[in-house]
């Protein structure tokens, strides 16, 4: 029979699928047959250690019904469980989502637009909530109903479909199929999200909290039997009834139900025959050990859901100790992030393109990802880019707005712009003249010296107008022009000796300085002009 079935579900993923099916809704309840709404199956009540065991070991046999309804029942039950387990699957669907484009080519960018348009559905992320059912039962079936009325084929809803209505194939216990009145039906493809959460290696069964759970949860409920007995009796005392040999059967029946009277009602009547004792119990433990081992059943069940007990069990450690479980939290949250994205990129992802846009190019499809967005340090970044841009450093206005989260203003609107400097001053007339430059090096300085930051032309310039550096220039070429002026006695004589000082110039040292500027400036590309 499972040949039979295995061929026809391979038959059924190379057929093309058909419109009518994906708008019909193939795995809903069923008022007869496999799949009813309700079955009335509780298997915490009278839950034993010996059944629990019975029920994992039917799970891993390929008969999960009783463990799934038991971890149905875990939820109703127990508060602390279902509180842990909430958050766990609240947190991962309330985490942002993006859709990345396999590359920047139109027909890419169109595809993850398409797929934008899909989880930004108002239900989407409530739909999140049941594909991640899986996380506490092992997996969970979502039945993808689609809207095939118009031009494109999109996802109407995303319901959730009771994981005892599915049945692993038992070669593998991995692949599943609906139960249906006949035996096994295969999946249609494009039509249902099947998550499996792994908490831990393993058949898909065995990877749920639940199955973890449930030892605790057993356990925890004998606790709390044991604890409501306990309040109940707690402070009355022990009542003993006595009758003579002669008390006849009804006598007893009599003596009996007034003592039961005085523990409810607080008075009764009996003969005179008989005799009420009141004994006062001792208690010699102590009177919160119920209490205690309840709260630490709950810290075992917050570690194997949330993999901490800080932020759901008030302990000792205060804020930071919560800080430090709470990166524990992020990891396994992160985990299930990823999980679920795979499944949407597989289940949902691929459809949405396929039915729509056919299969692209090279099998790239777009991207779903979810994850929480790093915190970056604002301040520092522009601190980093008010020092490197002036350098040289370029960088796109539009990724510094994205990462300030700066919107493109529109045309025509009101915008922010640089402090105006002040306004110079007028020069005071009373003021004290500036210092004479008689060699000139201060203007020159002023003329050639180059705004920050220096470059090698700079560096060249300065090194010109320093004082060792000029003055090394300089002094060959003025060497004995002074003596020779001192002679001069007609204008003359004055050009005659300018014009053989000039012809016999040392100007070695003041040639070879220039070059190195000319060289400096042509590296640097401040020049491609020849000296």
């Amino acid at each position: 029979m499972w040949e039979r079935i295995r061929e026809a579900a391979r038959v059924l993923t190379r057929a093309k699928p058909d419109k009518a099916m994906l708008a019909e809704d193939r795995s809903g309840p069923t008022t007869t047959g496999v799949r009813a709404a309700y079955d009335g199956m509780h298997p915490a009540q009278g839950l034993t250690p010996q059944r629990l065991a019975r029920i994992l070991r039917e799970a891993i046999d390929g008969d999960p019904t009783a463990y799934l309804a038991l971890a149905e029942d875990m939820e109703e039950r127990d508060p602390h469980y279902a509180g842990v387990l909430g958050i766990r699957k609240r947190q991962v669907s309330a985490i942002p989502i993006t859709v990345e484009a396999a590359s920047d080519a139109t027909a890419d960018v169109a595809a993850a637009d398409l797929v934008r348009e899909v989880i930004a559905r108002d239900v989407f992320r409530l739909e999140l909530i049941d594909v991640l059912d899986a996380v506490g039962k092992g997996y969970s079936v979502t039945e993808i109903i689609w809207d095939t009325s118009g031009k494109r084929w999109l996802p109407a809803a995303l319901k959730w479909r009771d994981p005892r209505w599915f049945q692993f194939d038992p070669l593998d216990l991995e692949t599943l199929y609906r139960r249906g009145p006949a035996g096994p039906e295969p999946l249609e493809p494009a039509k249902y999200i099947i998550h499996m959460a792994k908490a831990k290696s393993g058949l898909p069964i065995r990877g749920g909290i639940a199955r973890l759970v449930a030892w605790t949860f057993l356990f925890k409920s004998f606790d709390l039997k044991d604890w409501a007995v306990f309040c109940e009796a707690y402070g009355q005392p022990l009542r003993i009834g006595k009758y003579g040999q002669a008390a006849s059967d009804a006598d007893k029946e009599t003596l009996l139900r007034a003592i039961r009277a005085i523990g409810s009602d607080f008075g009764a009547i009996i003969p005179d025959s008989m005799v009420v004792e009141f004994v006062q119990a001792t208690l010699s433990g102590s009177l919160d050990l119920y209490e205690r081992r309840a709260n630490w059943l709950d810290q075992q069940t917050s570690k194997a859901v949330l993999g901490q007990t800080q932020t759901t069990d008030a302990t000792a450690g205060g804020y930071a100790t919560a800080k430090v479980h709470d990166g524990v939290r992020g990891d396994i949250e992160q985990a299930d992030a990823d999980q679920l994205a795979a499944t949407l990129n597989r289940d949902l992802v691929r459809p949405v393109i396929d039915l729509n846009l056919g299969p692209p190019k090279g099998g790239r499809y777009p991207r779903l990802i979810i994850r929480r967005p790093e915190a970056e340090d604002l301040t520092a970044l522009a601190s980093n880019l008010e020092k490197l841009v002036p350098l040289g450093l370029q960088v796109s206005e539009s990724w510094v707005r994205d990462k300030f989260g700066v919107p493109d203003p529109d045309a025509g609107e009101d915008l922010l712009a640089p402090r105006a400097a002040p306004p110079t001053a007028p020069a005071d007339p009373a003021a004290p003249p500036a210092p004479a430059d008689p060699s000139g090096k201060a203007a020159m300085s002023q003329l050639f010296t180059a705004p920050s930051p220096r470059d090698a032309v700079d560096e060249a310039v300065a090194a010109i107008l320093a004082d060792e550096g000029w003055e090394r220039m300089v002094a060959p070429m003025l060497t004995g022009l002074e003596a020779r002026l001192e002679t001069v006695t007609s204008e003359a004589e004055l050009a005659q000796v300018l014009a053989d000082h000039l012809a016999g110039m040392d100007v070695a040292t003041l040639a070879e300085t220039l070059a190195r500027a000319r060289f400096a400036a042509r590296i640097s590309g401040e020049t491609r002009e020849p000296l």
